[in-house]
């Protein structure tokens, strides 16, 4: 997992709609790199809807939002459609940004081990940096977390 102060890893993946969306796209902005485990689950749904109602207020802050998992085009399509979701999903179908950040490993949940993602946030500088890692995500008030 990169480190702050850290080159972020490139990445090079296609959105929700089919669109390739790079690293290089934000230089000279910030970047909220969120990763999530699945498309229309309870607390990945709160996660996301609280970053929708405080979108504007991060815009102000001069942050992008890109949210990733490993969930396809069309699973992401479905799941902005149904919670208004203002910024792009990207589908790391094959694994290379989960591998990349180091957020895809053994996972334990009600007495079974399964291989998932860790539910982190990254936010990356204008230069392409790592500013500020979240690896413990309030779902609930996650904008909150982001620059403090």
């Amino acid at each position: 997992m990169p480190a702050i102060g850290e080159k972020a890893p490139d990445f090079k993946e296609k959105d929700q709609d089919g669109n390739w969306v790079k690293l290089s796209d934000f230089k000279g902005t910030k970047l909220v790199l969120y990763f999530y485990p699945k498309d229309s689950t309870p607390t990945c749904t709160t996660q996301a809807c609280n970053l929708r109602d405080n979108y504007e207020q991060l815009l102000a802050k001069g942050y992008k939002v890109v949210g990733v998992s490993t969930d396809d085009e069309k699973s992401h399509r479905k799941f902005i459609a149904k919670h208004n979701l203002p910024f792009p999903l990207l589908a790391d179908t094959e694994h290379r940004m989960v591998n990349a950040y180091g957020v895809w490993g053994e996972k334990k949940m009600y007495g079974h081990t399964f291989m998932g993602i860790f539910r982190t946030t990254f936010v990356i500088d204008g230069k392409g940096r790592i500013a500020e890692v979240i690896a413990k995500v309030k779902s609930k008030d996650h904008a909150g977390q982001i620059g403090g």
